[in-house]
């Protein structure tokens, strides 16, 4: 609420009046991503906002604030001045990558942020931990839905590959776990994929394009 009012209203304020191009705003809770059709536009709405936030007593973090070139001109116009590919920025868990599909066409490609990943990995390890000694139906209903969640949220179009990585690991942690119950198990590999098939979730792709869900065009 409070950045509703210092930020928000505000920024709509800066667009109409300030703005030569178009300008749009993400925000969610203290974490917020602006685009700008033009450079300058970026440039001055920062040293703007910088001063706004100040007349409140906050100020941006600053290992988290950079102006980077992107968009669906970002690969070109680099390309032109041998600058190499563009920059990427990480938000909500994802971080967000300039690409260019098969058929030629510039979309932006989400894949899971490294820290989301290394983080959801290390919670299935302890998760298993805690309950190594669980009836084997017991830690594949818990694997199902810590696996379920994770792909309500992450498995988006571009994201496969993380996706999948997180199966895999669990299903590796996962039989590294029930091996270590007993000194005399029987568990092999062939035994643990159908165990996994039978627990946990094949990944599939949960959510559609952005344009498809909010009629959104790149422009």
């Amino acid at each position: 609420m409070y950045l509703h009012h210092v930020l928000d209203l505000w920024a709509v304020w800066w667009r109409n009046h300030e703005a030569r191009g178009d300008v749009i705003i993400v925000r969610f809770a203290d974490d917020f991503v602006a685009g700008f059709q033009y450079q300058d536009d970026a440039e001055r709405f920062l040293a703007a906002l910088r001063e706004r936030f100040a007349k409140f007593s906050l100020e941006l973090h600053p290992d988290k604030t950079r102006l980077i070139e992107f968009g669906r001109y970002a690969i070109p116009r680099r390309k032109a001045r041998g600058a190499g590919k563009p920059e990427t920025f990480s938000f909500l868990g994802f971080t967000h990558i300039c690409a260019i599909s098969k058929r030629g066409q510039f979309w932006v490609r989400r894949i899971t942020d490294r820290k989301r990943l290394t983080a959801k990995l290390a919670t299935l390890k302890a998760g298993l931990l805690r309950r190594r000694h669980d009836p084997v139906p017991g830690q594949g209903a818990w694997l199902a839905s810590v696996i379920n969640g994770h792909m309500n949220y992450y498995a988006v179009p571009g994201n496969g590959r993380a996706v999948r990585a997180v199966r895999e690991q669990a299903v590796r942690y996962w039989y590294t776990s029930l091996r270590r119950r007993s000194q005399k198990t029987r568990l092999t590999w062939e035994r643990m994929g159908r165990l996994a098939r039978r627990w946990i979730p094949r990944p599939v792709t949960k959510h559609p394009f952005p344009e498809q869900r909010f009629a959104a065009r790149y422009s």
